[in-house]
């Protein structure tokens, strides 16, 4: 009878192994067959940063991309599109998986496709045909995609248009060692699977915004992302670090933007949502910070929130130098459903911060609130204003159901771009 048993054990374990190696070995033709049908070429297998391995060495966490399959680990945006196996037939079924504030952005839905093809950003004014400047200055909408595993060092700041897509899946594509990406006064824009790091200071230069523009540009803050003036944008699975400012900034009036399933590390100043105490435009800013991974030597901005709404939730924070969750001018911060590890420093436990930014603000007049939030190793949430602030009044700051916070390391194991 126990050898009976351990034949059949055995005979379990290589029927497992066996229908794990067909699923990978499936996924990657279906990966190669359907670039064919957008003139891909086929995927290389090297190594994005071959020729620049200083850079790699910044993402050691996230270079190695596990080969993930399947879907349904509570991930609501995840769950939308990777439960389909042939995903990559149907890239635009993506922008039906937005949610919180930003789930309108539709990108470059119902437009054609754009492959990149070309990694070089040699004429800032007159883009060639086939890099990635040209494809994000048309006015048409367009879903922009990359032909095989790329680094693109940027001259200058990547003005974008309104109505694009930067699709990233089934490609190792890194934006590093240059500019990096500014949305500007336009709308519906979605940023999905890219590796955007080590954004440095450039300009003043002459940038190509559109096919029938360009203009002087002064120097740019460095920052990774910085959307300004836009609305309806959706950052989504990238990674994001070391970069001469902040990693994503929404600013100026931006509003009905989603931050979800990134991961962040190695950087001060991580997320500005609101720039200045004067900027009274941003009262009715909109944020969604969503199952993002905020991991190791993060210090503070995670996110900083001035004047407006903010939903944060079902994020892992791996810990933080200063602060997590800071604000002034009277912000409304809903915290729900969220993991916080604080260091192990007995004076860094303070998950929030209030900031003062020299003016005489009524205290009591601010309204943050932990709702469902998990605390380990000593965290504390402070929750400044109104103590008797009702489920009603957070209702204008909740912007999809959380999910409990025992769920967060699941759904947020993925965070960063997909190996797929």
């Amino acid at each position: 009878m126990a050898a009976f048993t351990w034949r059949f054990a055995k005979a379990v374990i290589v029927v497992a192994f066996l229908w794990q190696w067909e699923w990978q070995v499936c996924g990657a033709v279906r990966l190669l067959a359907s670039g064919s049908s957008v003139k891909l070429q086929k995927a290389q297998l090297l190594d994005a940063f071959a020729d620049n391995s200083t850079t790699d060495s910044v993402l050691s966490p996230n270079s190695n991309r596990r080969a993930l399959s399947g879907c349904g680990n509570g991930n609501p945006v995840d769950d939308c599109w990777r439960c389909n196996p042939n995903w990559s037939k149907n890239r635009q079924q993506l922008a039906d998986c937005a949610l919180g504030f930003g789930r309108n952005a539709v990108g470059g839905k119902n437009g054609g496709i754009y492959v990149v093809t070309d990694d070089s950003d040699d004429d800032v004014v007159n883009p060639k045909e086939g890099t990635l400047r040209y494809g994000v200055i048309q006015v048409e909408p367009l879903w922009i995609i990359f032909s095989r595993n790329m680094n693109i060092k940027l001259k200058q700041e990547l003005i974008m248009n309104s109505y694009k897509t930067l699709d990233g899946r089934g490609n190792n594509v890194h934006i590093a060692g240059g500019a990096c990406l500014t949305l500007q006064y336009i709308n519906n824009v979605i940023i999905h699977g890219i590796h955007i790091h080590d954004c440095q200071v450039t300009g003043p230069a002459d940038v190509r915004s559109s096919p029938s523009h360009y203009g002087r540009r002064g120097k740019s803050d460095g920052d990774a992302v910085n959307i300004f003036g836009s609305r309806d944008i959706w950052v989504d699975h990238c990674y994001f670090s070391n970069s001469a400012d902040g990693l994503v900034d929404v600013i100026q009036g931006s509003t009905d933007v989603t931050i979800s399933n990134n991961y962040f590390e190695n950087h001060d100043k991580v997320m500005l949502l609101g720039a200045h105490p004067n900027d009274s435009i941003d009262k009715g800013m909109r944020v969604t910070v969503a199952f993002n991974h905020f991991g190791a030597n993060l210090i503070e901005r995670m996110p900083r929130c001035r004047q407006g709404t903010f939903h944060v939730v079902n994020n892992n924070y791996q810990g933080w130098g200063m602060y997590a969750i800071g604000g002034s001018e009277n912000p409304i911060i809903n915290s729900e459903g969220n993991r916080f590890y604080a260091p192990d420093a007995r004076f860094k436990k303070q998950v929030t911060k209030q900031i003062d930014d020299g003016h005489k603000e009524n205290e009591n007049s601010w309204n943050w609130r932990s709702s469902g939030d998990m605390f380990l190793n000593g965290a504390i949430f402070g929750e400044p204003g109104a103590q008797s602030a009702s489920t009603q009044f957070f209702a204008k700051a909740t912007s999809f159901s959380a999910r409990p916070a025992v769920m967060v390391q699941s759904m947020t194991n993925d965070a960063g771009p997909l190996a797929l």
